[in-house]
C-alpha cells in the first residue's frame, strides 16, 4: 500500500481560493467541490478579503493568482504564512505565465507550488487531487539516474512506497543507452525521468535532458523530466528549465515535494487533451 503523503488530513477542508476575477473563482471552486464533496470553498477577490479569511478561520490550503486587485500573489502568500498556525499550509500560485516566473525564479520561499493554467481545467482537478487526494499511478515507471548510493536508495525508496516502477541508472549514458534500447513508436522506455544535474561521467544530467528534448525529440509531456539539484544559483536552475526541465526539485530530496511533483507530471503526462508526440 501507498505511503500516505496528503498534505490535507481534514475530510473537510477550508479552501481559500483568491482571484480578481469572479469566473476565474467559480472555474476553480467548481474544480474543488467536484474533488471534495465536503471542502468549505472561501471565495476571496482580494487581498482585503483574504485578511479577513484568515482572522475569521484558518485554511487548509491557498490557491491564489499573481495578480490582484489590491497586491499580487507573493504579498498574500506571505500574509498567509505570517497568520496564526498558516506557516505550513500549501499556497499554490494559479497562473498564465508560470514558466517565465519560474526561469526567472522570482517564486518566493512563501509559495509551496505553482500551477499554469494552459493545461487546462482537467489537469488542474489532477494537480489538486495530488494535495487533496493523492492516488498511486501503479508500476508507472520512472527513470532514475543517480550516482551516489546512498542517495539512490533512499529515493528510490520514496518512489517503490507510492507504486512506481524505479530503473536506476548510475549515469547520464546508461540513462541514454536505457532510452535508445526501449524506444519503440509510442513507448520512449519510461512515463519519467529523475536525474541529478552532477553526475560521473563525461555527460551531465542537463546533457540528458538536452538529448531527451533534441535527440530524440521528447516533450514536456510525451516524457517529462524531473531535475534534482542541490545548485542554488538561480541562473543555473533558469538554465534547466529552459532547456526543458518540467520542474526542479531541490536537493536535500523533501519526500512530500518530490512525490507530489513527480505524481502530477504523471498524471498531466497521462491527459490525453496534453499529449505531444515527438
Amino acid at each position: 500500500m501507498a505511503r500516505d503523503l496528503r498534505h490535507l488530513v481534514s475530510d473537510a477542508p477550508r479552501i481559500m481560493v483568491v482571484d480578481g476575477s469572479r469566473l476565474v473563482r467559480k472555474l476553480i471552486g467548481d474544480v474543488l467541490r467536484r474533488e471534495l464533496a465536503q471542502v468549505d470553498v472561501v471565495d476571496c477577490g482580494s487581498v482585503a478579503d483574504a485578511r479577513a479569511a484568515l482572522d475569521s478561520a484558518p485554511v487548509d490550503l491557498v490557491t491564489t493568482s499573481l495578480v490582484l486587485p489590491d497586491g499580487d500573489g507573493f504579498q498574500l502568500a506571505h500574509i498567509v504564512r505570517t497568520a496564526a498556525g498558516q506557516r505550513y499550509v500549501p499556497i499554490i500560485v494559479v497562473s498564465g505565465n508560470v514558466q517565465s516566473h519560474l526561469e526567472a525564479r522570482s517564486f518566493t520561499e512563501d509559495v509551496t507550488d505553482y500551477f499554469d493554467k494552459a493545461h487546462g481545467h482537467s489537469a488542474l482537478a489532477a494537480f489538486i487531487r495530488g494535495y487533496v487526494q493523492p492516488e498511486s499511478i501503479p508500476d508507472a515507471r520512472v527513470l532514475y539516474v543517480e550516482d551516489s548510493r546512498t542517495v539512490a536508495v533512499a529515493t528510490i525508496r520514496m518512489l517503490e512506497a507510492q507504486g512506481l516502477r524505479v530503473i536506476h541508472v548510475t549515469s547520464a549514458e546508461d540513462g541514454l543507452a536505457w532510452l535508445r534500447e526501449l524506444r519503440d513508436g509510442e513507448d520512449a522506455g519510461a512515463d519519467l525521468v529523475l536525474t541529478d544535474v552532477y553526475l560521473k561521467g563525461e555527460l551531465s544530467g542537463l546533457d540528458l535532458l538536452r538529448a531527451i528534448r533534441g535527440e530524440f525529440g521528447y516533450g514536456k509531456h510525451r516524457l517529462p523530466v524531473l531535475v534534482m539539484t542541490g545548485d542554488a544559483n538561480p541562473a543555473n536552475q533558469s538554465d534547466l528549465l529552459r532547456d526543458g526541465a518540467n520542474d526542479l526539485v531541490m536537493k536535500p530530496v523533501e519526500e512530500r515535494a518530490l512525490i507530489t511533483k513527480a505524481m502530477f507530471q504523471l498524471r498531466l503526462s497521462q491527459l490525453p487533451e496534453r499529449k505531444d508526440r515527438a
